[in-house]
């Protein structure tokens, strides 16, 4: 099984920044791909951010250059530094892992998700 915290969640005035955490726990050797998904109130859950383990990045468009994802494998941790937030990008944050190779050396496709953390940008 695969845990994953977030943190770094808060409020913000428009044009500030805010750094996301989130570490995944478990017995874990190694993540395909972490990432980061966003879903505001009366809307579908949507990706911001994905970081393949030695590999690409992909971001959203509406993200244009604003966030950046930085990922330390051997910790199984992945950060979103988010700079020039605005009010639409108010809403509950989700850390998620997809392909995991655990210690035991099973791989697992599963997707695992945080519980979320809470980014509101006020005007």
């Amino acid at each position: 099984q695969v845990q994953l915290v977030e943190s770094g969640g808060g409020s913000v005035q428009a044009g500030g920044s805010l750094r996301l955490s989130c570490t995944a726990s478990g017995n874990i050797d190694r993540i395909n791909t972490m990432g980061w998904y966003r879903q505001a109130p009366g809307k579908q859950r949507e990706l911001v951010a994905t970081k393949i383990d030695g590999g690409s990045t992909n971001y959203a468009d509406f993200v244009m250059g604003r966030f950046t994802i930085s990922r330390d494998n051997h910790n199984n941790a992945v950060w979103l530094q988010m700079n020039s937030l605005k009010p639409d990008d108010t809403a509950i944050y989700y850390c998620n892992a997809e392909g995991i190779l655990y210690g035991s050396g099973r791989y697992s496709t599963s997707n695992y998700w945080g519980r979320g953390t809470q980014v509101t940008v006020f005007s």
